[in-house]
């Protein structure tokens, strides 16, 4: 992110919610009921079984859900040193 905000001369804002703050999300948050009701206390042996209840969910008004399993390997723990955390432009905004 860093490169690109250099490379573009683009300042950049991002913001995350916290953990547990979905809710915020206003289509995420119509459609758990939705997604709910569709497993109808089935059991989630696997990730595909849980895959395909979801992206089978759709809502009376037509939002419907598309979803697939991520099957790549991703690199865990991965370790930021200081000198590259030096690199970083991070600023934080003023309401925080």
């Amino acid at each position: 992110m860093q490169q690109f905000a250099n490379g573009t001369g683009l300042e950049v804002t991002v913001c995350h919610f916290p953990p547990g703050t979905s809710k915020w999300n206003k289509i995420e948050h119509r459609l758990f009921s939705y997604i709910s009701m569709n497993w109808r206390g089935r059991p989630l042996v696997n990730y595909e079984t849980v895959v395909e209840l979801i992206g089978s969910t759709h809502t009376r008004n037509g939002l419907k859900v598309e979803s697939l399993l991520d099957e790549n390997k991703y690199q865990t723990k991965i370790k930021v040193s200081a000198k590259e955390m030096a690199k970083v432009n991070l600023h934080r905004h003023s309401f925080h």
